[in-house]
């Protein structure tokens, strides 16, 4: 009976140290996979996109938008510049940049736009500049009724060939969802960048999620108080607002946007996004995702209203992830308005220029310095500011460098071991859970030879009895 048992107990030690290889294996399959190929690159502090934009803009500025139909970044980093005439395309030529000969000026296809705007609004749909098709764009959701898509097809024609219609299956909304990170009675956002007018610390987020007066908690209890919009805009010519910290604190960090998993991204800049670039937007919902802008200056029609200016991007959101920050290279962009579709079926989404809204604020990032090329430069950071990492904590300062991916450390050195430990992305424990595996089958083998060994003994010595 007790070697029945012996034998029960070495073989469910076996069977547990071979299921610990298997399970450590899948760990370590599964961080490894959950890696973004070149996970470092998108947020290296290479500024490919920021010199072919530089390069674009001035040749832009230079020729004229009556010779010139904008600018965007080739997938391979090149500059393009659309024109009007072969004078023009051997300026850009000659500038380094690629040319586009196309039918439509700048001016030609801003005209349009004006036109469409000053049509009655119809909610539920969007339209922007498509620079590499020389085409205005015209967007409708399913909201949109038959008639009002007829309407506005017939005005399309009127305009020009010039005009695409498209219709989304999606709906185009603004992000707010009830619930944390920072939240009030309307509902939750996500903070996008830490701003100060050098005297007071502000939280720059979308404009929809509260008017001015609106308060905000970084708890959902409501226990902790944040801080209170003082100014906002939404609808109109933008889409952001201002949150005062709770008796003008500082912020709880700066320079690094949280990205989930316990790690950040360094900011240093302020900028403005390039067509065809490839961008990045974290949000309390669905965290980090990236895709490309496809137009400048969109006009969006919310069910409350119309709002212009804005970057359309290929880049998913869902509700909550309002006000996140939308960043690349170091380089804070925007900050969610608004879009359709999902982070399971993709879509399309919109952002509020950091740039614009700074500017009408009268703000700046916080710890601004100056940017190459002239962009505002500095770091806002804390994307949320509760102290939870997942949900956007402050990163603390430290010497990474610009767009560098860094570990989040609110908790010390405790804090960041569990933080290691429990990221899907740390082979560690998995390697872990192999080494000690075999470790485990090494000693029940050497046990069940040592038994053996003594069992023989034992039965030889008796032979002698």
């Amino acid at each position: 009976m007790r070697h029945a048992r012996r034998r029960i107990v070495r073989r469910g030690a076996r069977i547990a140290a071979v299921g610990g290889l298997l399970l450590g294996g899948l760990m370590v399959t599964q961080a490894l996979a959950s890696e973004p190929s070149g996970a470092q690159t998108p947020f290296s502090t290479g500024t490919s996109a920021m010199t072919a934009s530089r390069t674009g803009s001035q040749l832009v500025s230079r020729l004229g938008t009556s010779r010139t139909a904008g600018s965007w970044v080739a997938s391979d980093g090149k500059p393009v510049v659309a024109v009007t005439d072969r004078a023009a395309a051997d300026a850009v030529t000659a500038a380094g940049a690629r040319a586009k000969m196309v039918r439509h000026s700048m001016e030609q296809l801003k005209s349009a736009t004006k036109t469409l705007s000053s049509a009655p609004r119809v909610a539920g749909t969007a339209w922007s500049v498509d620079y590499r098709t020389n085409q205005v764009v015209v967007q409708a959701d399913r909201t949109v009724s038959v008639s009002d898509w007829s309407r506005m097809t017939k005005l399309a024609h009127g305009i020009g060939d010039f005009v695409r219609m498209e219709r989304s299956q999606g709906r185009f909304t603004t992000r707010v969802a009830g619930a944390q990170p920072i939240f009030s009675t309307s509902g939750r956002c996500s903070a996008g960048f830490n701003v100060t007018n050098g005297r007071t610390q502000f939280i720059l987020t979308a404009g929809h999620c509260g008017p001015g007066g609106t308060l905000w908690f970084s708890d959902n209890t409501g226990r902790t108080q944040l801080g209170r919009t003082v100014t906002s805009e939404f609808p109109g010519d933008g889409d952001f607002s201002l949150i005062r910290y709770e008796n003008g604190q500082a912020t709880p960090g700066e320079n690094v946007v949280a990205i989930g998993g316990g790690r950040g991204v360094r900011i240093t800049a302020a900028g403005d996004p390039v067509v065809g670039e490839k961008v990045f937007r974290s949000g309390s919902t669905s965290g980090l995702h990236d895709g490309e802008v496809t137009a400048l200056n969109a006009t969006v029609n919310y069910p409350e209203g119309s709002v212009t200016g804005l970057i359309q991007t290929t880049v998913c959101a869902e509700p909550g992830d309002s006000g996140g920050p939308l960043f690349s290279e170091g380089i804070a962009l925007g900050v969610t308005s608004g879009g359709s579709g999902d982070c399971q079926a993709g879509g399309t989404t919109f952002f509020q220029p950091v740039t614009k809204a700074m500017t009408a604020l009268g703000v700046q990032l916080t710890g601004q310095g100056q940017a190459p090329g002239g962009a505002s430069a500095g770091a806002s950071a804390a994307p949320a500011p509760s102290l939870s990492a997942s949900q956007g904590a402050a990163i603390a300062p430290g010497s990474a460098a610009p767009g560098a991916v860094q570990e989040v450390g609110a908790g010390g050195a405790a804090g960041g071991i569990v933080s290691r430990l429990t990221d899907p992305r740390n082979v560690g424990p998995g390697l872990l859970v192999i080494a000690g595996s075999l470790v485990a089958l090494v000693a029940t083998r050497y046990i069940r030879s040592e038994q053996e060994r003594n069992a023989y003994r034992r039965a030889y010595a008796g032979t002698w009895g």
